[in-house]
């Protein structure tokens, strides 16, 4: 059985935590251009935490490069964020346009029924005085 979890994204408080952890920073002059991705960007803890773990355990990473690193994973999410959504926009305006033109056909269709519907009708008027006027005569 598949079950979904919702989980939050990571935001700055989380992300100071994922620092002091795994590279014992609690302050730092990237923190600033962080702190705006992580606001803009969607992007779990987990994902966070990959990129500020040690390669290994007997060896620290370097927090500038650790934390370059996170702010380039954080700009191509972004970026990634907004094509998708462009996309997505795209397919929304084209099933709009496909719904619109779905509607406007079935309009021309039931008004040209509608039209043959008077034909007939006249054309019916039109023998039954056809009719009256043989009698007549």
């Amino acid at each position: 059985m598949d079950k979904h979890i919702e989980m939050s994204y990571c935001r700055f408080e989380s992300f100071k935590i994922l620092a002091k952890n795994y590279l014992d920073v609690v302050e730092h002059e990237l923190f600033g251009e962080i702190q705006q991705l992580l606001e803009e960007t969607d992007m779990s803890p987990a994902d966070v935490a990959e990129n500020l773990m040690p390669l290994s355990k007997k060896k620290k990473r370097d927090p500038d490069v650790c934390l370059a690193g996170l702010i380039e994973v954080l700009k191509q999410a972004k970026e990634d964020a907004t094509v998708a959504k462009a996309k997505e926009e795209e397919v929304a305006k084209e099933a709009e346009a496909k719904k619109a033109k779905e509607k406007e056909e079935a309009e021309v269709k039931k008004a040209k029924e509608k039209e043959e519907g008077k034909d007939k009708t006249s054309e019916e008027a039109i023998g039954d005085n056809m009719q009256a006027d043989k009698i007549q005569e």
